[in-house]
């Protein structure tokens, strides 16, 4: 999935605002599709958790792209590119 959210950033990113409405489109482009760099921007802009941005994030992409989705808890979060 952090692949995914990083190689297809631009189409996505419209859905990624829609979801959390408070990014700017300079958040936008400093996520850049970066997978932590999403869950700090959230986490800022919501006042929530990284816990919680996680969540919602899991449950963004299962919505989003059902057949492709699978937890980011399985995924070992050194992993993803800041």
């Amino acid at each position: 999935m952090l692949d995914q959210i990083r190689d297809n950033w631009r189409p996505m990113k419209g859905a990624v605002q829609e979801r959390w409405f408070r990014l700017t489109d300079d958040d936008l482009e400093q996520i850049d599709g970066r997978f932590e760099r999403l869950v700090r921007r959230i986490e800022a802009r919501y006042g929530i958790s990284s816990d919680e941005a996680v969540a919602q994030i899991n449950q963004w992409y299962a919505l989003l792209m059902p057949e492709c989705s699978r937890s980011i808890r399985t995924v070992n979060r050194s992993t993803a590119h800041v």
